[in-house]
């Protein structure tokens, strides 16, 4: 197989939603998530509010790609774009 494209995420200790989506993209085959903590590193937190204009966690990154939160990348996954943009392919 290709090598996935690397997966960014911002997220925290106890967000459940970013819980979920690293248990989806587990499933899919993703075993490296590049995990920033935004509770450990405000600063992390700023430069994420200015990359994706939002505040909540988690903010996903696959490739040069913001999927966006859980629900988004349940709903990419749902359409089946999310194995094809894991595999650079879209």
């Amino acid at each position: 197989p290709s090598p996935m494209q690397p997966v960014k995420m911002y997220s925290t200790a106890t967000c459940p939603y970013c819980l979920r989506a690293k248990a989806l993209l587990k499933q899919r085959g993703v075993d490296t998530i590049d995990e920033i903590r935004v509770d450990l590193e405000p600063a992390e937190r700023e430069n994420m509010v200015r990359l994706t204009h939002r505040w909540t966690v988690p903010q996903i990154f696959i490739g040069d790609t913001h999927v966006g939160g859980c629900d988004e990348l349940v709903a990419l996954d749902r359409r089946g774009g999310l194995e094809p943009l894991l595999a650079g392919t879209r």
